[in-house]
């Protein structure tokens, strides 16, 4: 299957966006918090469920914590849940929902591969889930069915997993798949059969589950042992597009656009072009680069807020930089590196 590359389609002259700052917007933070020594790889609120738009969790060592966003703008503790493994690091977190009752589910994994779904309206560890044979970078909830998520490895391979009955019920690896760590994946937002991911073979891939779709109806009404599932293999993606010549740890569907992220210090924003007949014919025509300057070591993602009208990056010299796409992306803050103050953690929830 050929690669696509930047020079393919009508837009392979891509405009470059602007990093003029804008004092229209500008953010200061309005609390600080450090959990514990070791670092914290992830952060998100739950999109999942208007009822707790104000939460937010994070993940970092072997802990994962749930916060609530207060009036004041400071951040109160709620809950907090400590792996068995002590030597677990969790790097990627995800909101997902409970399939009977609507329960709000924490899903969260790392370096040692097994995803934990953590119930949080009963302060539980609901489910573990085994199959990958290597750490897990990233996980994403698909949004038009939020009891199914999808997950990333450095085996080079991606599943797709129900969180009701624990099934892994597609994986994404073989002939056609990543040739190195699968570094980010993503849902498109409209289309339910469809997502992205990414890695370090330096590719974006988009795969489709239409032909699998039985599969997925099959693992709601399962009623047998989860490791005795059909689980099926898709080896080809229907397009493999090679819009950055190093690594790509971030990908992110913007209606039928995708922002990609290289450690060559730019995102780019490019229009996958797929044709449904013929798998890996497809095209793709690149719109827009946005420059990111110190930004060249991997696992540096960024993340739009719910209405994907801002978009957030760190850098390894400053703190962040946000950027309005709605008129054309901006950067719109430069913050300095600062100091954070050391804070003695509340009372901590233990979860069995």
């Amino acid at each position: 299957m050929a690669k696509l590359g930047p020079g393919q389609g009508l837009g392979c002259e891509a405009a470059e966006g602007s990093l003029v700052p804008s004092r229209k917007r500008e953010y200061k933070p309005c609390g600080k918090h450090t959990e514990g020594k070791r670092p914290l790889y992830a952060i998100g609120f739950n999109f999942m469920d208007a009822r707790y738009y104000d939460v937010f969790a994070t993940v970092g060592g072997n802990r994962v914590t749930t916060y609530r966003c207060l009036e004041n703008g400071s951040f109160a503790l709620l809950q907090a849940y400590i792996d068995e493994d002590k030597d677990e690091s969790f790097y990627t977190l995800s909101w997902a929902r409970d399939h009977d009752d609507g329960s709000p589910l924490l899903v969260a994994a790392g370096s040692n591969g097994i995803i934990r779904v953590i119930n949080c309206a009963t302060e539980k560890l609901a489910k573990s889930f085994v199959g990958h044979g290597d750490s897990i970078n990233e996980i994403r909830t698909q949004p038009l069915k939020p009891s199914l998520i999808i997950s990333a490895s450095k085996d080079e391979s991606v599943r797709l997993w129900n969180v009701h009955t624990g099934i892994c019920i597609l994986i994404f690896a073989g002939a056609g798949g990543h040739r190195n760590e699968v570094l980010s994946v993503d849902f498109h937002p409209s289309d339910i059969e469809c997502f992205a991911s990414c890695g370090m073979d330096n590719t974006v891939k988009i795969w489709s589950m239409k032909e699998f779709w039985l599969y997925v109806d099959k693992s709601y009404s399962w009623t047998d042992l989860p490791s005795k599932f059909p689980t099926k293999y898709v080896q080809f993606p229907v397009l493999i597009a090679a819009v950055h010549s190093n690594y790509v740890d971030c990908t992110r569907w913007l209606g039928d656009f995708i922002l990609s992220k290289s450690v060559d210090n730019e995102i780019v924003l490019w229009e996958p072009k797929t044709k449904e007949q013929s798998p890996g014919e497809g095209s793709i025509d690149i719109l827009q680069k946005y420059p990111v300057p110190e930004c060249d070591i991997w696992f540096i993602k960024f993340s739009c807020d719910f209405h994907f009208n801002q978009l957030a990056i760190a850098q390894s010299l400053e703190l962040a930089k946000m950027a309005p796409y709605g008129d054309g992306m901006k950067w719109i803050i430069r913050a300095p590196k600062t100091e954070t103050s050391v804070a003695a953690l509340p009372p901590v929830v233990m979860l069995d």
